[in-house]
């Protein structure tokens, strides 16, 4: 359990927080919410101890674990990814090291009845003991599990960090931390850099995560399908509740109301009162009166309400003619980067009006053919053909570095719309986060997530029938997002959308592309309709095939209907038969030695088994060698399994 007590953390004279407390149960499952600016990422920091809080403090037991991801500048360089990963467990290592040195003494000890004797072997015990609760045992396995979830090939593994993107950094961050399994884990923004697939095993792997977890997230169904309660920041305050996002949505909007009750009724008292003292204040009279009131008000506390302008926040496109029937055609398209093939041989339709999702793990080929269709890279070979009267408009996060440094943002997007009012034009920016005086910034000083929402906005203000994003919502607010979602529910013409956000796609997009193995897939309906048919076909796979042991002997009718099997069909059943055989006897050692294991375990759990030491000695060694055994077998289960899943 950890507790926040009296918190407070103040920057430029303004308080982020103030006198805030709440606690984290063992367990806990817990969005981290609020406006952007109100201090999310400030209070994680604090938290993991890499900010001093102004005032308050943070209490934990002893031996207490934090882990934290946070949103981006995650630098790793030096090592193999494996090596990498393998520096999580720092703490298994070190009874690794403390285990091999107590094993040295026991083999060098003479005295098997001295008492020091002894007590080294009880050590040794006690050791072995915390280095299997840790999972030393199964490290191997662990490991490539993690990887593999988190999209990472074996090849990967021998390749130094520094070759990997800034995503990618970003995802060996992230299986250290689920690794390493500290008692509390703080994600900021988790799901930015991974992929439909990725953030799905994430999903799964956290709901079983056995710490506390505390995270900030803008992906409403990861926090629905994660959270059981919700803390928000804001006006200074904190406020929990009981439930994911989509209850506290529910529950913190009939606070509000109640709250801006209270406040409205705190306003006209305050007005009564002020009144009151402005028109007795020299009246000799009323001194005692009117001073009584003045203490009235420097007493009271002063209800306050988080600005909120949601609902005024409408923004449509500008009308564009229709495209014709078929804006974008494929055909026999491939494409190489130097000698990786990124997709072969695709063809595809882009139909007026169509809502498609570009889905599959990152380097598929998916941001590769939205540039191919915005015309901002050409294909190796085959044709990408666009149909009548098309106007594409294209977003990707580095037509962020395009802007010009020298105008402001109020500048950038009104040289996309000449005609417009400033007041719509400053409403359109306020719904991508540029608030008051943030519409006079020069776009030179803006971080890099700020360019981004900005090119977006510009990009919205361009006349087009075919709209092209490139994960449009990695640095959206709930609520931008929300605006955007529902601007391109109202648009009249055809979307193409690169995104992993399941609630953003959700209800916008009727077709799915799937992107895998170098060709590209359709499915009708939405990201729920693809995730469905997905397990519909791994479950029939998966399936037994029934019995034809009770069909009628049609002899004809059987030589008719049998499929002739291709030598390479036979040659690979062959080998998945072999590999399987492997498995199932593996499967069978594992069982025999855990039950030798348990066996020991039995005997070493007798009070007097320390009382012969030289036997003691022995059992432990067979013991050890047994634990090292399972190890292996429990890594050569898991490739076995993997060369099944490839043939």
């Amino acid at each position: 359990m950890l507790f926040v007590h009296n918190l407070s953390m103040q920057f430029g004279g303004e308080y982020l927080f103030d006198d805030v407390s709440f606690i984290i149960n063992d367990s806990d499952r817990i969005g981290l919410v609020g406006v952007n600016g109100a201090g999310k990422s400030t209070m994680l920091k604090i938290l993991v101890g890499e900010i001093e809080p102004e005032e308050g403090e943070i209490q934990k037991p002893k031996g207490f674990t934090t882990g934290y991801l946070p949103q981006e500048s995650v630098q790793l360089e030096g090592r193999t990814l494996i090596d990498e990963v393998n520096s999580a467990f720092t703490e298994i290592e070190e009874l690794q090291r403390q285990i091999d040195d107590l094993q040295r003494q026991i083999e060098e000890y003479t005295d098997h009845a001295s008492e020091e004797y002894h007590e080294i072997l009880e050590k040794f015990s006690d050791l072995h003991h915390q280095f299997d609760s840790h999972g030393g045992y199964s490290i191997g396995a662990k490991v490539s599990q993690v990887l593999d979830g988190l999209g990472f090939k074996q090849s990967d593994y021998s390749r130094l960090t520094e070759e990997f993107s800034g995503g990618w950094q970003m995802r060996i961050a992230l299986a250290k931390l689920l690794l390493r399994q500290p008692d509390l884990l703080l994600l900021d923004e988790p799901t930015n850099h991974l992929d439909i697939e990725s953030l799905t095993w994430l999903e799964d792997w956290l709901k079983n995560y056995s710490g506390a977890i505390l995270m900030i997230s803008h992906d409403r169904k990861f926090l629905d399908n994660l959270t059981k309660r919700t803390i928000e920041i804001s006006v200074g305050n904190v406020f929990a509740y009981d439930g994911n996002y989509s209850t506290y949505v529910r529950v913190s909007a009939e606070r509000r109301e109640l709250l801006k009750a209270s406040f409205t009724n705190q306003q006209k008292k305050i007005a009564e009162i002020e009144q009151f003292i402005e028109r007795f204040r020299y009246k000799a009279t009323k001194a005692r009166q009117v001073q009584s009131r003045v203490k009235m008000l420097e007493k009271m506390q002063r209800i306050e309400i988080e600005e909120e302008n949601r609902n005024a926040i409408r923004f449509t496109f500008p009308q564009a003619p229709n495209s014709g029937i078929v804006p974008v055609e494929i055909l026999n398209a491939t494409k190489y980067y130097g000698d990786l093939l990124v997709f072969n041989n695709i063809n595809l339709r882009v139909e007026r009006n169509d809502r498609i999702a570009f889905l599959g793990k990152n380097g598929e080929g998916k941001s590769t053919l939205a540039r191919v269709i915005a015309g901002v890279e050409n294909l190796t070979s085959g044709e990408c053909k666009y149909g009548y009267n098309l106007i594409p408009a294209y977003f990707a996060q580095q037509q962020a570095e395009e802007l010009d440094g020298a105008k402001t943002v109020l500048q950038t997007v009104e040289e996309m719309a000449p005609n417009g009012t400033p007041g719509n034009l400053r409403s359109l920016l306020g719904a991508f986060l540029f608030q008051g005086d943030d519409v006079f910034k020069y776009v030179r000083v803006l971080s890099g997530g700020e360019k981004s929402r900005l090119a977006l906005a510009k990009m919205l203000l361009k006349p087009s029938n075919l709209l092209i994003f490139d994960e449009p919502t990695n640095h959206l607010d709930m609520r931008s997002k929300a605006v955007l979602k529902d601007a391109l529910l109202k648009f009249a013409g055809t979307i193409v959308v690169v995104s992993h956000d399941r609630d953003f796609l959700d209800g916008l997009v009727n077709k799915v592309f799937e992107f895998k193995d170098h060709a590209v897939k359709e499915y009708l309906g939405g990201v729920a309709d693809w995730q469905w048919k997905k397990r519909e076909l791994a479950n029939e796979k998966a399936a037994p095939k029934k019995s034809v042991a009770n069909e009628p002997k049609n002899v004809e009718t059987k030589q008719r209907n049998k499929p002739v099997k291709s030598e390479e069909n036979r040659a690979r059943e062959k080998k998945i038969k072999t590999l399987k055989e492997s498995v199932t006897r593996i499967e069978k050692t594992i069982a025999d030695v855990e039950s030798k294991k348990t066996e020991l375990e039995s005997v070493m759990e007798n009070p007097d088994f320390y009382k012969d030491g030289g036997k003691a000695k022995v059992i432990m060694a067979d013991y050890n060698t047994l634990k090292q055994t399972l190890n292996d077998l429990y890594y050569e289960w898991a490739e076995m399994n993997k060369k099944v899943e490839a043939v």
